[in-house]
This record gives C-alpha cells, sequence and structure tokens, in this order.
C-alpha cells in the first residue's frame, strides 16, 4: 500500500511563481524542493496578484482565492479563507508566513492542524503601517509565536528578539533565506533597450517602499561625479501611493532607469553585470536581493542595520543608515575605482539545505 504524504498547506504569501517580494521569492524556491523531499504542498495564492491560470507549478499545487486589495485588509482576509480551505484540504500542517497572517495562527490550531510560522521580519516597523496596523501586526507576530506548534526565523537578529519577548527557544528554529545557483548571464538586447553597457551602472533592487530608502539612492548618485555610470532600479510598488508616486517623479528628474518588476534572465543579467549593488534600507528581515547580489559577486554598499550587518560584509561595505552624506562617498569611491568582482561566503544560503531543515521541522510534527 502507498504510503500518504504528508500535506502541508502554505499561506501568508502572495503567490508563486514569478510575483513580487521577499516571501515569495522565498517560498518559489522552498516549496518545490519540499516537494522533491516527499510532501504534498499546495500554496494558497491571492487570486489578484496571479494572472498564469496554473494549477501546479514544479510539482506544487496551486489555489487561488481573492481578498479585497486594500493593503490593511488584504492578508487577514485571505488567510481566513485560506485556513478554511486548508481544513477542507485535510491538511496536517499550516505554514503561515509573515507578522500579519500569523494573527489567525489560534484559529488553525482550534480547527485542530499543525502550524508551523516564519518569522521574516518586525513588519510592525514599516513606514506603510498607522498605528493601528501596527497594533495588529505586532499581535499577529505574538498569536503565532505563541500558538503555533513551530516557529521558524530567517536571522538571529530575528531570534534574539523573538526569544527575549516570548521565551520559545524550545519550539524556535533559525533556517535562513537562501539564493539560488547564480548564472553567467548575457541580455544584450534588454541592456541595449535599457541604454546601460556591462559594468557602467549601479543597481538598487527592491520594492518602492519607504523603508528601502530609494530616494536616498537617488539622491546620493545625483551628486557623485558619474563618469557615465548610469543608476538603474529594479522593482516595483505593492500598491501606487504618494510615496511610490514621488520616487518615479525623482527618478525621471534624475534620469535614473526604472525597469519595473522584473525577475528570471533579466534580472540575473542585471545582477551579473553591476559596477555595484546599493540596498539602503532601514528596515529588512534577512534581505534575499542582497544574498542574491552577493552570489554573483557583485560590489555591495548597504546600510549598517542588524539585518545586512549579519550577512558578515567587510566594514567598509557598510554607511550609517539615513546618512545620504556618507552613501554619497561611497557611491564616488566605488565609480573611482577599477571593477572587480568580490568573493562571499553563500555557503549557509543554499536552499537545498534549508529544504532539508524545513523538512525536519515538519518531521517533529
Amino acid at each position: 500500500m502507498k504510503k500518504q504524504k504528508n500535506r502541508i498547506v502554505v499561506t501568508g504569501t502572495r503567490g508563486i511563481p514569478n510575483i513580487m517580494g521577499g516571501v515569495e521569492t522565498h517560498c518559489e524556491e522552498l516549496f518545490p524542493r519540499l516537494v522533491e523531499e516527499g510532501y504534498d504542498v499546495t500554496v494558497i495564492r491571492r487570486s489578484s496578484y496571479c494572472h498564469d491560470h496554473l494549477s501546479h507549478w514544479q510539482g506544487v499545487k496551486l489555489i487561488d482565492i481573492d481578498a479585497p486589495r486594500k493593503k490593511s485588509f488584504e492578508a487577514i482576509i485571505h488567510t481566513f479563507k485560506a485556513i478554511i480551505r486548508a481544513k477542507k484540504l485535510k491538511a496536517q500542517i499550516v505554514h503561515i508566513h509573515a507578522c500579519g497572517p500569523a494573527l489567525l495562527t489560534p484559529l488553525a490550531r482550534l480547527l485542530h492542524m499543525k502550524v508551523v510560522f516564519t518569522h521574516h521580519g518586525q513588519d510592525y516597523d514599516r513606514v506603510k503601517w498607522g498605528w493601528g496596523a501596527k497594533l495588529m501586526l505586532r499581535l499577529g507576530e505574538a498569536m503565532g509565536c505563541i500558538f503555533a506548534n513551530r516557529v521558524i526565523v530567517i536571522s538571529q537578529g530575528i531570534r534574539d528578539m523573538v526569544n527575549r519577548k516570548y521565551s520559545i527557544s524550545r519550539k524556535m528554529h533559525l533556517i535562513h533565506n537562501g539564493v539560488a545557483t547564480p548564472e553567467d548571464i548575457n541580455e544584450p538586447g534588454y541592456f541595449r533597450h535599457l541604454g546601460i553597457e556591462h559594468g557602467k551602472y549601479i543597481l538598487g533592487m527592491c520594492r518602492f517602499a519607504p523603508e528601502k530608502n530609494l530616494h536616498q539612492l537617488i539622491q546620493a548618485f545625483s551628486k557623485i561625479d558619474s563618469h557615465g555610470y548610469k543608476l538603474v532600479i529594479a522593482g516595483d510598488s505593492d500598491f501606487e501611493d504618494s510615496y511610490s508616486i514621488k520616487l518615479r517623479k525623482l527618478a525621471k528628474e534624475n534620469g535614473v532607469i526604472l525597469t519595473g518588476f522584473i525577475k528570471g534572465r533579466r534580472l540575473h543579467a542585471l545582477l551579473n553585470h553591476c559596477r555595484c549593488y546599493v540596498l539602503p534600507s532601514s528596515h529588512e528581515g534577512l534581505p534575499i536581493a542582497l544574498l542574491e547580489a552577493m552570489s554573483y559577486g557583485a560590489p555591495i554598499i548597504v546600510s549598517d542595520i542588524p539585518a545586512n550587518l549579519e550577512v558578515g560584509l567587510p566594514r567598509n561595505n557598510y554607511f550609517h543608515c539615513n546618512d545620504v552624506l556618507e552613501l554619497t562617498a561611497k557611491l564616488q569611491e566605488t565609480v573611482d575605482m577599477p571593477y572587480e568582482k568580490c568573493s562571499y561566503d553563500m555557503d549557509k544560503y543554499d536552499w537545498d539545505v534549508i529544504a532539508k531543515q524545513v523538512s525536519q521541522v515538519y518531521r517533529s510534527l
């Protein structure tokens, strides 16, 4: 008789594949590998982000459920519907990602399902949230940490913070974000379309959100003697708001190239040939974009927030967060120096190893 696979239902992500966001990239890399580990995995997607009509992808089952496209309600309403669907699917484990969706951890437990909660960072520290949303996100963190059967944290900083607040070391597991194997990719047609040359552009890559401080990157770049270098920003906004509108205007005024949301070959080509990668953000969990840039050997300039410090770059790669003058000096130093690829230790960011670590967490239940 064929052994029945353990059924895992995933919520808290907008969906996979090719959907913008760190949690989305995390899920896109992780769950096909867990299918290979022998699990029956279903990802519940938010239908407004998914236009591919897929029902399966790389062995992962996909179910689309609608939710209102309003940033304060979207995640929680979708997660409620997803947990109800998980019960109908007879899931053994519901894997919830991020603090907002974790607010409904007690509901999944009341429905007699095991819960694994992955804490990707203190979402309540993001500038975009008002006091009411921040309160709900803090409560979500508490519900996830207290009521989940197992808690996964993606960085040592989050681990220390969670253990200090909730004393849950016995059920908590540190499992880092990962990065895929880099590819030596060229996209000459795409580079001609953007108007850039290999090694002659600085790359920013993230969402258009206030805490990412892309406006500071543009301000700093506008002050340097660029020697013909250009600034390319790959990304987009979750919701068009006053910040994203102002950012696009600032970029246009300073000749910055905005690619929009890209993944796959085009993004990898940009990573492969950039003069340096810059992440000036004031809030991160453990940024996958930074790990991707490191995997391609790009020179790095990042803010000195705990999540960025945790990857252990040389001190000269960091600047004081929100210090535009120091960032300007770092950019000038970079374009003045000869270009050299860098080498970083990426061993602990291996998705194959990470998938086995998550599998061990599932088996412990």
